[in-house]
């Protein structure tokens, strides 16, 4: 296959796509937004990341079903890239763009096929850690309360709230949690359960008093800016690029490897690569923070019926619609049905299959497994899986 090659976006599964595109784009939304502002670049640069990293991702990359835009990891060595060239904007999106060149030079390369060697009680260990750190991150908004920085901050604060907790959140979000669990398959099949979710508890909270809603949606479209490279600054930018491009490489192919294990399908590492590193090139360019394969988002996708990369298109268009003028309406959605909605895919994410035959499992792929878990909640996914390589 070509790796530079435009994916196709056939109408095979346009009723799941449509659908897990939409409602990836929902999920996505307060997280852009959340990661712009947390990367020190506004919440417009995270609305503008998650809209060129997800689309270009799309129509260039290698797994079909994948969402991409702004992640937790990403978003922290964009801060730091910020808190660097602070006082140069410019200069810090065109390390994003560098970023996406390294990316694209990565993926002509054939690196990423290297990825496909990960063991896999680390891939084990990786998908419950995710599953283990939706689930605790979104307990606070399911009680009502801001979304904490990280798992440590959420477990320190989450004692205080659960002694005070919002009751009209928490009745949103269980409504939210209860319909993604138990709606009958037979109209799931019709209508994905999160869409229902979000109508439903978004009309449930209107009569409700205090309960935290999206709000008032930024708008307005990018303009494009070109590179600005400092040369007194060229090695320290270039440094930084490099771990922003290894960094959403392995990011975006562990992403990859899960799709790979809900979907039941391959993707291709390099091609992939290639996708990515368009996006961030794009997004560098029309002033958005650097992105890779969105695990939760990929899942939310898979879950509502997405599986070819048409979904990854309507989702950034989604969120598109949203920047130029749809925002009032998203801005009745609750934070808490959002976080039931997530709560569902977090223990959909954890491997279940591993754990219940871990009684029967080798004791080092069980200690490889906690290990990789333990290190994504706590520390970081690419500690946790550049440990899990090494003891493999």
């Amino acid at each position: 296959m070509n790796r530079f090659a435009l994916n196709r976006l056939g109408t095979a599964n346009l009723r799941g796509d449509l659908f897990g595109g939409l409602t990836a784009g929902i999920v996505a939304l307060p997280l852009a937004l959340a990661f712009g502002v947390a990367s020190g670049a506004g919440p417009l640069a995270g609305l503008y990341g998650a809209i060129c990293v997800g689309l270009f991702a799309a129509l260039f990359g290698g797994t079909p079903a994948q969402i991409s835009g702004p992640t937790g990891p990403m978003t922290i060595v964009m801060a730091s890239v910020f808190t660097q060239f602070g006082s140069q904007p410019a200069v810090a999106f065109t390390v994003v763009m560098m970023a996406g060149a390294f990316q694209v030079l990565f993926g002509w390369l054939r690196l990423g096929r290297y990825v496909n060697l990960m063991p896999y009680p680390v891939i084990s260990g990786f998908m419950t850690g995710i599953g283990c750190i939706l689930i605790i991150m979104e307990l606070d908004p399911l009680l009502g309360f801001a979304t904490p920085g990280n798992v440590i901050n959420a477990l320190t604060v989450l004692p205080g709230y659960l002694a005070h907790p919002n009751l009209g959140a928490v009745s949103i979000g269980l409504l939210a949690l209860a319909i993604v669990l138990f709606t009958p398959k037979r109209i799931g099949r019709i209508v994905p359960p999160p869409l229902i979710a979000i109508i439903a508890c978004s009309l449930a909270a209107l009569p409700l008093d205090g309960v935290p809603l999206l709000g008032a949606i930024p708008s307005g479209l990018p303009r494009p800016q070109l590179p600005v490279i400092d040369f007194a600054l060229l090695n320290d930018m270039l440094v930084s690029a490099a771990v922003l491009a290894a960094l959403g490489s392995v990011d975006s192919l562990l992403t990859s490897l899960v799709a790979d294990n809900v979907t039941r399908r391959y993707h291709d590492s390099d091609k992939e690569l290639v996708g990515q590193g368009f996006g961030n090139l794009v997004a560098g360019l029309f002033g958005g923070i650097a992105g890779a394969g969105a695990t939760i988002r990929t899942l939310t996708n898979v879950h509502a019926g997405g599986r070819t990369p048409l979904s990854g298109v309507v989702h950034s268009l989604a969120l598109l619609i949203t920047v130029v003028g749809a925002g009032r309406l998203v801005g009745w959605v609750p934070h808490a049905a959002l976080a039931g909605i997530l709560i569902k895919v977090g223990i959909d994410v954890i491997d279940w299959r591993f754990i219940k035959r871990v009684h029967r499992a080798p004791r080092v792929d069980l200690a490889l497994m906690l290990v990789v878990r333990v290190l994504t909640v706590f520390v970081d996914v690419i500690t946790a899986v550049g440990v899990g390589i090494v003891m493999a």
